[in-house]
């Protein structure tokens, strides 16, 4: 059973970046293991590898030492998000309602035309076009078949029109994925499965996803838009799990493979390949389970979450313990229906490029990426444009010698020739004083894009603590928490493997969703009835994978918007028991606290009414995993830790000054470091900036305290 098994003491949990690949190893009874390696694409297993063997090495273990005492292994993956972006997934088919055949194409009007678009493209809405459908024009097969609002059927399926519709796209277009989507299928899934089976019966090697299987909601385009995407990759992530198990299995581990999903829960790989569009932005939401985990340990409801890799950076608002859900999620320039934390971001990470914008010879950070290789210029892997990494090395917050742990050194010279010929000259500057104008400009992006889901949502930053993540965010959080006007703020010991730490701190879950409109108030049996079924399935799909009755927990939460609106909110229903009128009624006394939290103080109008719209069970299987051991205090005095003295950027001089440099392994708990002052972790960097005191906790986060 995955919940009790005893016998192995590890818990591996691995995360794939667009740069570095990330572990942690959870290890009862002391502190958690960390390893972090460059990613290795095309072939990510690599990087998975050496990612854990070291955090193996740190351990005094072979990796076969080590997966011999593993017994769950939990895996977070882009594999999704990159077949998407980079168009590389199965040539896929779409059957869908004779005369409906243009639902994917035509989009949602003419919104589709600038979904999706940055900023800077939406300046020119004329000159917008819809992205190129997924799957092509000539891939699409409408079929007679009618079902109408109430599910009952209009038109039966004509089998012999399927079967040659779907002979065609197999035989002559040569898909390698079909994707079906009828009209209210959520409401009579026959038609649909009838397709499957006349699909599996003449070519039954093909990935087929049902809209009533993988989203079975209103909303024609949506619906069958994550259909389409689900197909898209499906094949890919199909292939990549089985490639994956394969070579942990080589290299000794026979256990349960447990893969993350966007909306913040764990699936079984087999579930995971069948649900491929679930692994969209899962590392993401794995780090802001892991966020609201470590506020938890420290007592703080009201977080905001930060991660900045080597592509992007992102942010979450945590609040009273609560995780927001996105209202429409979207990958690319497609809108899809599945449930996903919500986590903005911006193209802003270490391994962003640096550029000059042609007309205005100002610095631009991104969105365009180095990725790992060639990566950043002082990677010394053939990087010759200058990214944001270059940019920390040369304001003196890197230090060559120390980069993951000193497995790699770094090249400040080449960097220092890549930036002076690319930006500093062109703009007419030093390449110090550009430099430092560069790294203005990526902090007064990650303030905006901070204000932007919080003081522009009516929340004050004043108000939450912040928790700052990923390789490179510790160099810029000084200068942003202050400008937002943050109190505190905290690198985790797990700071640049939060993703990771996530995937740990997260539980298997299996999402369950019926569409029914139900007026507020409405009849309390009616509700119940609507979440008994889904109990019951969650319960018996849980305990399959071995989870007990203690180990199980369902979460109910109901879809609500006011009468005549399209905005639904996913509102959490509070209790746990059966539905009664008082129990609804505080439901939608919660919905009117999200409305007003989302859509600022006064938004909320009762008086028009509210209706339910979607009904949501996740069944959760706790998994065992015990808690982090505190360490023993010891005194302020951090000098036992001072490594030397390093000419490095103080916002407040607005200049280069002489910063004193500590090693992060030789401070102690206890141990305060106050500002302007850089602390050297092996996989990561924390600047202290003037004011700013960091005091090393009993679990070696460092909590900043800012005057």
């Amino acid at each position: 059973m995955i919940a009790s098994a005893a016998k192995r003491d590890l818990i591996i949990a691995t995360d794939v970046g667009g740069t570095c690949t990330d572990t942690v190893v959870f290890v009862p009874g002391a502190p958690v293991v960390l390893g972090k390696r460059l990613s290795t694409p095309p072939d990510y297993a690599h990087g998975v590898l050496d990612s854990i063997g070291s955090a193996a090495d740190a351990l005094g273990l072979t990796l076969a030492e080590l997966f011999a005492r593993t017994r769950l292994f939990i895996h977070g993956s882009t594999v999704v998000d990159n077949t998407v972006f980079e168009r590389v997934g199965a040539r896929t088919g779409l059957v869908t309602t004779e005369g409906f055949e243009d639902t994917l194409l035509v989009t949602r009007g003419a919104y589709g035309r600038w979904a999706g678009l940055s900023e800077d493209k939406l300046k020119h809405p004329v000159h917008t076009e819809r992205a190129p459908a997924l799957v092509a024009a000539d891939c699409i097969a409408g079929v007679p078949e009618r079902v109408d609002y109430k599910g009952e059927i209009i038109l039966p399926l004509d089998e012999v029109a399927t079967e040659r519709a779907l002979r065609h796209l197999v035989e002559t277009r040569e898909v390698e994925a079909v994707a079906v989507s009828f009209l209210w299928s959520f409401n009579a899934p026959e038609h649909e499965r009838q397709v499957k089976r006349i699909l599996t019966r003449i070519a039954p090697d093909i990935y087929c996803t049902l809209s009533s299987d993988i989203a079975p909601v209103p909303g024609e385009y949506e619906r069958t838009s994550t259909t389409v995407i689900n197909a898209y990759a499906g094949r890919v992530v199909r292939d990549y799990l089985t490639d994956l198990e394969h070579l942990l299995a080589n290299s000794g581990y026979d256990g349960p493979l447990m893969v993350m999903q966007g909306y913040g829960g764990l699936l079984p790989s087999g579930s995971a390949a069948d649900r491929a569009i679930g692994m969209l932005e899962c590392g993401p939401a794995a780090g802001v389970i892991g966020s609201r985990a470590l506020g938890e340990l420290l007592g703080q409801p009201n977080v905001i979450a930060t991660d900045m890799g080597g592509t992007t950076f992102k942010v979450a608002v945590i609040q009273d313990g609560a995780i927001e859900y996105a209202i429409e999620p979207m990958v690319d320039r497609f809108h899809y229906t599945q449930p996903k934390i919500e986590v903005v971001s911006i193209g802003a990470g270490g391994g962003s490029v640096v550029s000059i914008e042609a007309d205005t010879k100002a610095p631009l950070v991104g969105p365009k990426s180095a990725g790992s290789r060639p990566g950043p210029v002082c990677y010394g892997l053939g990087g010759e444009e200058p990214t944001l990494t270059d940019v920390f090395m040369l304001v003196g917050y890197m230090d060559p010698g120390v980069f993951l742990g000193g497995a790699m050194t770094l090249d400040p010279d080449a960097a220092h020739r890549a930036f002076a010929a690319r930006i500093a000259e062109p703009m007419g500057l030093s390449v110090e004083q550009a430099a430092i104008g560069v790294y203005r400009v990526a902090a007064a992006q990650i303030t905006d894009l901070v204000h932007e889901i919080t003081v522009e949502r009516g929340l004050d930053p004043r108000d939450f603590v912040l928790h700052v993540f990923g390789g490179s965010c510790g160099m810029l959080a000084g200068a942003f928490a202050a400008e937002l006007g943050i109190r505190r703020f905290v690198l985790p010991y797990t700071a640049s493997v939060n993703c990771a730490f996530g995937l740990i701190s997260a539980d298997v879950a299996h999402e369950y969703i019926a569409t029914q409109l139900l007026p507020v108030p409405a009849d309390p049996a009616a509700v119940e009835a609507i979440f008994a079924p889904m109990a019951v399935e969650a319960r018996a799909q849980l305990a399959s994978e071995g989870f007990d009755d203690d180990h199980i927990v369902f979460e109910r939460s109901i879809d609500l918007r006011y009468g005549r609106q399209v905005h639904e909110l996913r509102t959490p229903v509070p209790f746990s028991g059966p539905f009664d009128a008082a129990g609804l009624a505080s439901v939608a006394d919660g919905f009117e606290a999200l409305y007003e939290r989302r859509f600022g103080q006064g938004s909320a109008y009762r008086e028009a009414g509210m209706e339910m719209t979607r009904f949501r069970l996740t069944g959760r299987g706790v998994l065992e995993r015990g808690t982090p051991v505190p360490a023993a205090l010891e005194g302020e005095d951090a000098s036992a830790a001072r490594s030397g003295t390093r000419r490095a950027y103080s916002v407040a001089a607005g200049a280069m000054i002489d910063m004193p440099l500590y090693d992060f392994e030789r401070l102690r708990p206890g141990n305060a470091v106050a500002g302007p002052a850089i602390v050297h972790t092996p996989i990561t960097t924390l600047v202290l900036q003037q004011g700013q005191t960091g005091r090393v906790d009993a679990l070696r986060n460092i909590i900043v305290d800012v005057d």
